[in-house]
């Protein structure tokens, strides 16, 4: 049995109590939002000094694998949410299947957790999804590289995230030696067309339990290296009649699949036969999502307080904006880490940039780890990028990278 804490008395009275499984800065930056709309976060954590834990006041240390752990975070709980959708989908149902408000429910999680059921499920629907197949041997892997003219993308069903997980071999040898390698260890594979992509976008939007639905503009998200490292809002350039689409086919998406809280799409932007923007769904995410961080400062209601009201069925908040244009900085430890402390470097970008809002995560340097992010607004798109790509280098290499000196 895991040994838990557990602290009754951090709850007020009468007051939602939402247990989030998972430990990490999303859960964190829940229990930010909790706090001010008088909720409170019991968490379940892998670590006492895990990102959330650090900041949280109800903590219980178990295993998210363990359904005695889940039983016991869940014990008393208005409601069982999550900041990572890799809770075995059978525990779930025993929750629910004993009383428990599990939200979202499994049957809709469950497209977030396995890319190939995801796939099926949106074509199902009618949503934009590339070419697919699921690859079970390596002779499925060369019979889909044929038919797409060797434009293949093979990718783990379960578990990538940040660029892990997916893989593009340049040839069938590549391909099937892969394929072969990946199958041996284990790994359930499927395989779709490599979009000929112009950029990423995010479609995100918050859906409650009672059927309410509201959507955020859609955001650019530029990747680097599987990461993102970047997201603007709203997207620059995109026509009105894109922007609409995507919106739509989000809130599609969350009503055909009964999402609850907060959910983003992750869309390709491609041009079609005709030259034409278009879209095709990548992911699915079924939480607050790193493409949504921007909203804690650009608009009025952030993801995170809007995932906490849809999973306790509060009315959604607003999601006007605050200004024109935000742009999110993913701060990545880079390879060393600078002498110059990091509460020095954050007077160092308020100093320069005094609208800059920092944002971490309470956790140590690791090369490539995301240890926080920046959110700028203004009026101008590209000098807001350019901004906020200054004070997320700084904050990792503690100098300017246009040369400012002061």
């Amino acid at each position: 049995m895991t040994d838990t804490a557990g602290n009754p008395s951090a709850h007020v009275p009468g007051m939602p109590v939402v247990a989030v499984i998972g430990d990490g800065q999303l859960a964190r930056m829940m229990q930010t939002e909790a706090i001010e709309l008088g909720q409170s976060i019991r968490l379940l954590a892998g670590a006492s000094g895990s990102s959330a834990a650090q900041v949280s006041a109800d903590i219980f240390i178990g295993d998210y694998t363990n359904l005695d752990d889940l039983r016991r975070v869940a014990q008393g709980a208005d409601v069982v949410t999550f900041d990572h959708e890799h809770v075995p989908t059978e525990h779930l149902l025993a929750l629910i299947a004993e009383g428990i408000n599990v939200q979202p429910r499994p049957e809709a999680l469950v497209n977030a957790q396995d890319k190939l059921v995801m796939r099926k499920r949106l074509r199902e629907i009618g949503a934009p999804v590339p070419p697919f197949a699921a690859i079970e041997s390596v002779e499925d892997a060369g019979a889909f590289f044929d038919a797409v003219g060797g434009a293949v993308c093979i990718k783990a069903r379960r578990g990538g995230y940040d660029g892990h997980g997916v893989w593009f071999p340049t040839d069938k040898d590549e391909l099937s030696a892969l394929v072969e390698k990946l199958l041996a260890a284990g790994t359930p594979l499927m395989a779709e067309k490599k979009v000929a992509l112009v950029r990423e976008l995010s479609a995100m939007v918050a859906r409650s339990p009672s059927g309410e639905i509201v959507a955020w503009p859609v955001v650019e998200s530029v990747q680097t290296n599987g990461i993102c490292t970047e997201a603007v809002a709203p997207a620059p350039g995109i026509s009105e009649a894109l922007a609409q689409r995507s919106v739509e086919l989000a809130q599609t998406i969350a009503k055909e699949l009964e999402v609850t809280g907060v959910m983003a799409v992750e869309l390709f932007e491609f041009a079609d036969s005709a030259g034409q923007p278009d879209i095709a769904v990548n992911e699915l995410a079924m939480r607050p999502h790193n493409t949504g961080h921007w909203t804690q400062d650009g608009c009025v209601t952030s993801q995170f307080e809007q995932h906490l009201r849809a999973v306790l069925d509060y009315p959604l908040g607003s999601v006007a904006l605050n200004s024109q244009v935000t742009v999110m900085a993913n701060v990545l430890g880079g390879q060393s880490d600078p002498e110059l402390p990091m509460a020095k470097r954050m007077a160092g970008v308020w100093t320069r940039f005094p609208g800059a809002k920092i944002h971490l995560y309470g956790k140590t340097h690791r090369p490539g780890r995301k240890i926080g992010h920046i959110n700028l607004s203004g009026d101008d798109v590209d000098m807001t990028r350019r901004e906020a790509q200054l004070c997320a280098d700084y904050l990792v290499h503690a100098r300017w990278a246009d040369g400012h000196v002061g």
